[in-house]
């Protein structure tokens, strides 16, 4: 009897230039557990090729023609809801962050981005989990305090949760798992996974370890209460 294999996460690569492209689908293909199942060289060829070939994620640039990439990724995720969209961009305003996140992406990362960097990006999204480098997660901080971005490099804890956003944090630091959070809350898992996202950005975690650190740290969950 044999066990069962996890399929590969399937992804597409959208940039304009061609060794960009051909490097990224080099490094890809040696990380376990991903394979790379097309390439576009536009904006326009992104959303049909995403359309057509119904990748797991898309790793998006920006700065492409014909349609850039945060129409790209709008359009892909209006065809395909569950559509995971990872931008890897030269970019690092606030703008462009913002309105990557705003269309869909879940990740954001900068080309300095390392292979490892990428991978848990891709693995991240593939998971339908957010994940931020930390040039982004700096300037998305010092966008939200007032504060210069080196400041912020200080500091990155951000105090702005919601209510919301603060329940969820403690559920999260209690060990529950997105569908027990929706439930005790009554409400959808995928309202759950913004709330996480959203928290994630604020508080510069890029995944749920980091989250239920900064939870600790900062005083929403007390260490007797994880299960």
């Amino acid at each position: 009897m044999t066990g069962t294999t996890t399929p590969p996460i399937r992804v597409l690569i959208a940039d304009d230039q061609a060794a960009v492209r051909e490097g990224l689908a080099l490094l890809l293909g040696t990380l376990p557990g991903i394979e790379v199942i097309g390439q576009a060289d536009d904006g326009n060829a992104a959303t049909e090729l995403a359309h057509d070939l119904e990748p797991d994620v898309v790793l998006m640039d920006l700065n492409m023609p014909r349609r850039d990439g945060i129409d790209a990724t709008a359009r892909i995720i209006a065809d395909r809801p569950a559509a995971r969209i990872v931008v890897l961009t030269t970019y690092e305003d606030e703008a462009s962050i913002l309105n990557a996140l705003r269309a869909g992406a879940l990740g954001y990362l900068t080309k300095s981005a390392t292979r490892t960097d990428i991978e848990r990006a891709v693995k991240a999204a593939a998971a339908g989990q957010s994940l931020l480098d930390p040039a982004a997660q700096r300037t998305l901080l010092a966008a939200a305090t007032g504060m210069p971005v080196a400041a912020a490099t200080d500091d990155p804890a951000v105090d702005d949760l919601t209510a919301r956003e603060t329940e969820v944090l403690r559920l999260i630091a209690e060990g529950r798992s997105n569908r027990e959070i929706a439930r005790q809350l009554v409400v959808s898992e995928a309202t759950v996974k913004t709330h996480i996202n959203r928290i994630f950005t604020k508080t510069g975690s890029r995944d749920r370890a980091q989250a239920i650190r900064y939870a600790y740290t900062h005083g929403y969950a007390d260490p007797g209460t994880t299960t």
